[in-house]
């Protein structure tokens, strides 16, 4: 019956192999008189009641007792928001486990466990990772007017050039400008301040039609360029190739998939050539995911990426570059292609 049980559980883990957007850790125990208790966390109810079913249907004649399986995600669980410039995330709850992505300021998360200084928590695209509670806070809603373009951009204490620096913020940022005055605004973030007008754009002036999505990709991508490669970064101080690829599809209104084997997943096939914005995928034969970087196609085999060969955002022809061509898997897109 044991056996029987873990062979059940193992196939269902199998459904949620993903640390990164699922959660099914279950054990077994058998008491003396054969009955079977199990424990452990899944991530949401359904999944809680999809082992039910299952364990209804195989063991209809036998007792097993899941009231010691915890379920993470509730109705009521807090929605905390970032409350500084930058905070990073992490595979495991310290800040010497591997950097899995970062979150600026403004973005929200749900925690589904924790303690006073790190939280379990789920991003708002299903993203799971640890947090640094400190930088989190309970703020109340506050609707963006802006997003920010800069790689990064200090904010002052004045409308002035030469006025003392108070902070600074990252690419993605989205936020609510307060005022404006000759070409500054006075933006609410984690400190109030000023910036350029020109490193900001408007939320409701963001492109529609696809065409402009396109080349507002490319023309987005080059601002980019000389930023260092970082293995989950997310900001203008370094940031991954999917990381880049999901900051120009944010910069244009869209949200994306974290990683490049989940935007590949995702988005649409094309073939070649390809149109600007299209996202060119490759595989790495020592990962064990299929799909390890994207770069944004300039259109056709001319792309731009974030290289960790070349240590940051560059542009490449994947038909010159040896690695590059050797490795292409295949194009795909979250944009129309008319």
């Amino acid at each position: 019956m044991n056996e029987m049980m873990l062979k059940l559980i193992e196939e269902l883990a199998k459904k949620h192999s993903d640390p990164r957007i699922s959660v099914f850790q279950i054990e077994v125990k058998s008491d003396e008189v054969n009955q079977l208790s199990l424990s452990g966390i899944v991530l949401e109810q359904a999944d809680l009641d999809a082992l039910q079913n299952a364990i209804e249907q195989q063991f209809s004649d036998q007792r097993v007792d899941t009231s010691g399986i915890q379920v993470l995600r509730h109705p009521d669980n807090p929605i905390l928001t970032v409350g500084t410039n930058l905070t990073s995330t992490h595979t495991s709850p310290s800040f010497l486990g591997e950097l899995s992505s970062q979150l600026v300021y403004g973005e929200k998360v749900e925690v589904l466990s924790g303690h006073e200084r790190w939280v379990y928590t789920r991003q708002a695209d299903g993203y799971l990772s640890h947090t640094y509670k400190p930088y989190l806070t309970a703020q109340p809603d506050q609707l963006p007017t802006h997003i920010v373009l800069a790689p990064s951009i200090e904010i002052r204490a004045q409308p002035d050039i030469s006025a003392p620096v108070l902070t600074r913020l990252y690419c993605g940022t989205r936020l609510k400008i307060i005022t404006t005055e000759t070409g500054w605004s006075q933006v609410n973030a984690n400190m109030n301040g000023w910036m350029p007008e020109s490193a900001l754009r408007a939320l409701d002036s963001l492109p529609r039609a696809s065409a402009v999505r396109r080349s507002q990709m490319i023309e987005d991508a080059r601002r980019m360029i000389g930023t260092p490669y970082l293995w989950g970064g997310a900001a203008g101080n370094g940031i991954d190739c999917s990381g880049f690829a999901r900051l120009l599809h944010r910069w244009i209104g869209m949200d994306i998939p974290r990683d490049a084997d989940m935007q590949s997943a995702a988005s649409r096939p094309v073939e070649p050539p390809f149109l600007p914005g299209d996202l060119c995928f490759f595989g790495d034969g020592d990962s064990n995911r299929r799909i390890t970087h994207v770069g944004i196609s300039l259109g056709g085999w001319n792309m731009i990426h974030s290289s960790r060969s070349r240590n940051g955002v560059y542009t490449d022809n994947i038909k010159e570059v040896d690695h590059l061509r050797e490795s292409f898997a295949h194009a795909g897109t979250f944009l129309k292609s008319e």
